[in-house]
């Protein structure tokens, strides 16, 4: 608030209480408006948007621990000063529990009140500064709550308010979306954001694990329990005891694995490799999938009774194109972090250059973006990222290539289906007929393919 007007509302019924006050503050660093009655007061606040507010306690209509109680949600930042000559210590502790600031007894003088008010600038300058070094702290940490998504679209809005909502719980959650959409960051966010925010989190790709150490790898085991086993070990899901674990990609989790899992859900307890007896582990479970699962569970690759443990919470990150507004601030957000790590003096996207990285479809999402921002970074010439220097990664007549160009139709219905019959063609041809085989790499399940190869006469494939 230094280097400009303060702006603060006085609240009292006495005319001549707020004439010396705004006079008095007025010729110092502050912007005064006053009201009257609390119910104005109110108005005032909601409008005014003050820093800071001094407030009768008697007043006719709405005294001022309802007026305190009106405004203290919307405006809980902003210290409130109380002030009366009817004080007690009962009012003066209500007052504090309601969120006031502090308190000060009539008669006194307007220095008093000056002093009060530097000490409540201070007090909110401490805590900005506090919440700010927290944030950082945890940005360091790999945490940050949901600070590091970025985006100002709808969509992400809705699924972080949803995400917070659901952080407050231990309710399983499902997270869904394209792969490059952010998933794990916003499994860490809820992590952050929980009770557990304490606890350790624990990522792992279930697709990055081969199969056969996926046991061992989740409960762990014992020394001796097969080959290799020179030591004990302790397994993922218990390293995690006390706090969050993520296991992204659930959906390439092998069945003979789905159905330890779900055991673990149901009774919070494990079983290492070669033990003889069961832990008990206290564990939130966060999952994450790009794959539609209920089509894994019609093709009988996933598990229907672990698909509704998992499907508590489902939240899906819409993909980048659905969000395009999103992009400046991405843009601007892997600038300032890719000029930090390789001490580049990029400043900004030029018009000509955000319209070629807007007009792209992005089916790699926000991963996709921030590969390319960092390859234009590199090979920019200059301050700005130009047209120029974007065109060479890109398709250059992707803007004007005409939909029916290869496809041989303009419509939407006919477009999908040669597209699907082309793919379906492909697939059976690459699987050499095994239509399962073919049903897995299409991501549709297998009574779908089926119905498909019929509708498109592929029998013969």
């Amino acid at each position: 608030m230094a280097g400009k007007k303060k702006r603060l509302l006085l609240v009292d019924d006495e005319e001549n209480m707020l004439h010396m006050l705004s006079t008095y503050l007025g010729k110092k660093e502050y912007q005064v408006v006053t009201a009257s009655n609390g119910t104005e007061g109110v108005r005032l606040a909601n409008d005014f948007a003050p820093d800071m507010i001094l407030c009768d306690l008697k007043m006719p209509n709405m005294d001022g621990l309802e007026f305190l109680n009106r405004i203290k949600d919307k405006l809980e930042d902003v210290p409130v000063i109380m002030m009366s000559a009817y004080a007690t210590v009962d009012i003066a502790v209500e007052a504090m529990k309601l969120g006031a600031y502090d308190f000060i007894t009539k008669p006194f003088r307007p220095d008093e009140i000056a002093c009060i008010l530097e000490k409540a600038e201070k007090y909110v300058g401490i805590k900005k500064e506090n919440i700010a070094l927290k944030e950082k702290v945890q940005e360091l940490q790999g945490g940050g709550t949901f600070s590091s998504i970025i985006g100002k679209s709808s969509g992400i809005r809705n699924i972080i308010e949803q995400a917070r909502k659901v952080a407050a719980y231990d309710a399983t959650v499902l997270i869904t979306g394209e792969s490059g959409t952010g998933k794990e960051l916003l499994a860490k966010g809820i992590h952050s954001c929980s009770k557990r925010c304490d606890g350790p989190l624990v990522s792992v790709n279930c697709g990055s694990i081969p199969a056969n150490l996926l046991e061992s790898e989740f409960f762990g085991y014992l020394k001796g329990a097969f080959t290799g086993a020179d030591k004990d070990q302790v397994g993922l899901f218990e390293a995690a005891n006390g706090g969050t674990i993520f296991l992204d990609e659930i959906g390439e989790l092998p069945l003979e694995l789905q159905v330890k899992l779900l055991r673990v859900l149901q009774e919070q307890e494990i079983r290492p490799v070669g033990a003889q007896k069961i832990k008990k582990i206290d564990v939130r479970l966060l999952t994450a999938t790009a794959k539609n699962l209920e089509e894994e569970v019609a093709s009988g690759t996933f598990r229907q009774d672990l698909f509704y443990r998992l499907n508590v919470v489902v939240l899906e990150i819409p993909p980048l194109r659905q969000r395009k507004e999103d992009i400046p601030f991405l843009c601007s957000h892997f600038i300032d972090q890719f000029n930090l790590k390789m001490n580049l003096g990029i400043e900004s996207v030029s018009a000509g250059g955000m319209a070629i990285l807007m007009a792209q479809d992005w089916s790699g999402n926000v991963r996709e973006l921030e590969n390319s921002m960092e390859r234009a970074m590199i090979f920019s010439e200059g301050t700005e990222i130009t047209k120029e220097s974007l065109l060479p990664f890109f398709d250059s007549v992707k803007h004007t290539r005409r939909i029916d160009d290869f496809l041989g139709t303009q419509s939407l219905k006919k477009g999908q289906k040669i597209l699907e019959k082309r793919m379906i063609g492909r697939a059976m041809q690459a699987t050499e007929g095994n239509k399962s085989k073919a049903a897995k790499m299409l991501e549709i399940s297998y009574p779908s393919l089926l119905a498909k190869i019929k509708e498109y006469c592929l029998d013969g494939n």
